[in-house]
């Protein structure tokens, strides 16, 4: 203890000759640090080497000084990108933003391709003119200050993602070139859905049996309408969801059966292949009692023939 208290007053007499000469501003605050500095000492001589750091007299740079960190972001003129440049790369974050969140709302139930082809379709028109080989009006190529200057590349790989998100739910097959509109195909459909669901919805209190006989035409028309558009690849990912739901509203929510054309042919075809080992053993059958009686009757009638000879001969 007498060593600590002895160097706690010996580094006090340093900092009181100090602020002698450093002047009154300083006095006050060079007496402040060393008195923190003395009781600290006392306690933990770890603890005045972080008052020391911590104090006014090893004042820290200021944040509006000429040394703040925001100055980094500064680099020569010939390193930036020109203004026509940031000013698409700003125009692709707000068309960015606005595509992720209709995406987002469009998730459940899935209606990302009819609610948000015409934004996917302004955010790949601004990325076009970025990634273009055309020259900016300040001569610089936004495809390469953007896009290939760094790495990571993150202006491409934004756009990568969203491009395979759109690619996955084959949502060009729901809407026109240019993004313009819904195809007339998905149009159909979404009406034809929408005169299910209404049909549902005017029958479902009460006897379900109601329900099952005044839509059966209707949900079979959708259903033939479905199987068209999946023959034809002419559906997304907003068809094949909303389908789903409208048969698991019609089987097993309401109960409803609908039995399918398609197995009567399969019934037919599995009764033939049934009996066909039947038939088959039965015409064998047949076919060798006629061989049968075909090779007996000729030795019947040798027989006979001899049998008189020999009683022609007795005779």
């Amino acid at each position: 203890m007498s060593v600590r208290k002895n160097s706690s007053f010996l580094l006090f007499l340093v900092l009181i000759s100090y602020a002698l000469v450093s002047g009154d501003a300083v006095n006050v605050t060079a007496s402040d640090s060393a008195d923190t500095l003395t009781q600290s000492s006392s306690l933990n001589p770890a603890a005045a080497a972080v008052v020391l750091v911590n104090s006014p007299v090893f004042k820290k740079p200021d944040v509006d000084s000429p040394f703040s960190l925001n100055l980094l972001s500064s680099f020569p003129e010939d390193e930036e990108i020109s203004v026509y440049c940031n000013d698409l790369l700003h125009i692709f974050g707000q068309r960015y933003v606005s595509y992720v969140n209709c995406s987002v709302n469009s998730a459940r139930p899935v209606k990302v391709c009819q609610n948000c082809f015409s934004s996917y379709g302004s955010l790949t028109e601004i990325y076009l003119n970025i990634s273009s080989d055309q020259m900016s009006p300040g001569n610089a190529s936004c495809r390469e200050s953007l896009l290939r200057s760094d790495r990571l590349m993150l202006v491409y790989l934004l756009y990568s993602n969203l491009k395979d998100i759109w690619s996955k739910s084959d949502c060009a097959n729901c809407v026109t070139k240019g993004f313009q509109s819904l195809t007339n195909d998905t149009l159909y459909f979404m009406d034809s859905v929408n005169q299910t669901l209404t049909c549902f919805e005017k029958h479902k209190e009460g006897n379900h049996t109601e329900l099952c006989k005044s839509c059966k035409s209707t949900y079979k028309g959708l259903n033939e309408l479905y199987s068209r558009m999946e023959t034809n690849k002419t559906m997304c990912i907003d068809i094949e969801d909303v389908m789903n739901v409208t048969r698991k509203l019609w089987s097993k929510s309401y109960n409803c059966s609908f039995p399918r054309e398609e197995t009567v042919p399969v019934i037919a075809v599995s009764s033939f292949m049934l009996f066909l080992p039947i038939i088959f053993y039965l015409s064998s059958f047949l076919h060798s009692e006629q061989k049968k009686r075909k090779l007996i009757h000729p030795k019947r009638a040798r027989s006979y023939n001899t049998l008189m000879n020999i009683q022609d001969k007795l005779s």
